[in-house]
């Protein structure tokens, strides 16, 4: 089979080519292929762990197999990030990235990716919200996101979880909290995305805080 690879900026210098077409044996994968373009450009080694896949525009992981076709992207670390996958639990004051996730728990077995983000409205109970922020006993909360993510693997048909919430001051229209569920079908997936979600507005050591319109504050419980 057939693929064509496309290289950015440090890996374009590296090889010399902005693309190049490549035949491989069937169920060649992502990681695969990587480790092929290591022996050749011994240089890439260095980015080992913090590159991107990624395969016809959406993001892959190393086990991700390739068809004839395709389209391959290992995507160098970006402009002011770091390049590598997150941990699947977190609590962050940094902006959330679905794409991220989906990349995280994404794997071939899979059929459905459900992702839910909360995002910070601008009204409650009929008053108007300026901001909203967040404080987390991270300590704890980390572990229980964990816990939940367990609970629901044991109720549903799914792979893998993750779930991020943010912390400290949000604008309106911000992502405050990411759940995104890997499964082989989608119901199990959207299921399990509600229960989570809800466990944690149950029992996470997450508090909100309203920072209403006229001016007052108030935690909201």
């Amino acid at each position: 089979m057939q693929i064509m690879i496309r290289f950015f900026a440090n890996h374009r210098e590296i090889v010399g080519q902005a693309e190049q077409t490549r035949t491989l044996e069937p169920g060649t994968t992502l990681g695969m292929l990587w480790e092929q373009l290591i022996s050749e450009y011994p240089r890439l080694q260095g980015y080992t762990g913090r590159v991107l896949l990624a395969v016809n525009q959406e993001f892959g992981t190393a086990a991700t197999e390739l068809h004839d076709g395709d389209e391959v992207a290992f995507i160098p670390p970006v402009s002011g990030g770091s390049g590598e996958l997150p941990e699947p639990f977190a609590i962050t004051a940094e902006p959330l990235d679905p794409a991220l996730l989906v990349a995280l728990v994404q794997t071939p077995a899979d059929g459905a990716v459900v992702t839910f983000a909360g995002v910070a409205r601008d009204n409650f109970g009929g008053r108007a919200t300026a901001r909203l922020s967040y404080e987390a006993y991270t300590a704890m909360a980390v572990p229980v996101l964990r816990q939940i993510a367990g609970e629901a693997q044991a109720r549903w048909e799914i792979g893998r979880v993750a779930v991020h919430h943010r912390i400290g001051v949000l604008e309106i229209g911000a992502t405050a909290v990411l759940v995104v569920v890997a499964a082989p079908h989608r119901h199990a997936a959207f299921e399990a995305a509600e229960y989570i979600m809800d466990r944690i507005k149950e029992i996470a050591p997450i508090w909100k805080r309203e920072h209403w319109a006229d001016g007052t504050e108030e935690w909201r419980e």
